[in-house]
């Protein structure tokens, strides 16, 4: 990568302009755990990019949808890597913001003036787990259906509100294409454009307030 850099660098200047961003001070005692921010940030430009390519195929449907993830993994050029690295970048963006988070804890990192990072990095958790649940309803199949249905009915089970947030996630009163839409729409929408926005004002914070050096 830095020769890579270096070559960009030859050709657009990039270094000098951005110098404060790419040159940051680091703790003395540094380990591999600071990398699993860096890690959610590349799993999450996998799911992006992968994402992408899906839509090009996927048909948010109530007829079309199962069908057309069959045609992206048996049909489609690579459609079944693209799927898979897809799905497993999702999973392991959970994970990595998981242990990030447990590393934030052990290290005290939230502590002022840390404190709106902290929240900011608790949403980016909170966003990528809905977008893990908006994501499983999408194939269509009878395991998807079931597991949203069951996951959907826990929303009524909240105070004054919960009739009317399981109207809202469903789209009506039973999971139906409507619902389908309206995950498909929070799934590669709203809540990547959500993630986005957190992760900008994480790193930004982090750029202003420099790493934490632990306990």
């Amino acid at each position: 990568m830095g020769q890579i850099l270096d070559w960009l660098d030859s050709r657009f200047g990039i270094k000098m302009p951005h110098r404060k961003f790419l040159e940051r001070p680091l703790p003395e005692r540094v380990s591999y755990l600071y990398c699993l921010g860096g890690v959610a940030l590349t799993l999450f430009i996998s799911l992006f990019v992968t994402g992408l390519l899906l839509s090009f195929y996927y048909i948010p449907s109530e007829d079309e949808a199962f069908h057309s993830i069959l045609r992206i993994t048996r049909e489609v050029r690579f459609g079944w890597f693209i799927r898979s690295l897809h799905k497993w970048s999702a999973q392991l963006l959970i994970l990595s913001i998981i242990l990030h988070t447990l590393r934030v804890i052990l290290h005290r990192a939230y502590r002022p003036p840390r404190e709106l990072n902290w929240i900011a990095g608790t949403m980016t958790l909170a966003v990528a787990m809905a977008s893990g649940f908006t994501g499983y309803l999408l194939p269509w199949d009878q395991k998807a259906y079931w597991a949203t249905e069951v996951g959907i009915s826990m929303a009524k089970t909240v105070p004054f509100i919960g009739k009317g947030l399981l109207y809202l996630l469903r789209g009506g009163p039973d999971v139906d294409g409507a619902t389908l839409i309206r995950f498909y729409s929070l799934h590669v929408l709203w809540l990547p454009l959500i993630m986005i926005l957190l992760l900008w004002a994480h790193f930004h914070m982090v750029k202003r307030q420099g790493i934490s050096g632990g306990l």
